[in-house]
């Protein structure tokens, strides 16, 4: 591609930043630009212990050279995770306690047989509202 024709900012082409992920299989920070992750420990349950781990993560994150892993391929949006449904009601308008409210109430209709999904979706919700209030999303 021609330099030339590109007018982004240097900081628009190299911008990068953490994005929160949550699915069945990993749980914790990622980079929106490559591979690089901090998953959260399993048993980590209290919000004041998760609120270090989110601490450290960004450190950790800021620490992080792009080249040092794989370009990242596909979405950070995956199917089974939550978090990006809540995102998306944000980014449509919805206050973020609203949206989180309004996703479980869609969860709700749509695994209404399903208790761990439900359980999952609650905690989800929770923790979105906890990263919110903390300035971290």
């Amino acid at each position: 591609m021609d330099s030339s024709k590109d007018h982004r900012s240097l900081q628009q082409k190299t911008a990068r930043e953490m994005i929160w992920t949550s699915s069945h299989s990993f749980h914790g920070w990622t980079c929106s630009q490559c591979e690089w992750n901090s998953s959260l420990p399993t048993l980590l349950n209290d919000p004041e212990a998760k609120t270090a781990y989110d601490r450290l993560a960004a450190a950790k994150f800021r620490d992080h050279k792009c080249a040092d892993h794989l370009s990242r391929l596909g979405s950070a949006d995956d199917a089974d995770s939550f978090t990006p449904r809540i995102r998306k009601l944000v980014q449509q308008g919805f206050k973020p306690k609203d949206a989180v409210e309004l996703f479980l109430q869609e969860i709700a209709l749509e695994y209404r047989n399903q208790p761990k999904v439900l359980a999952q979706a609650k905690a989800d919700g929770e923790d979105f509202l906890r990263r919110v209030r903390a300035g971290l999303i």
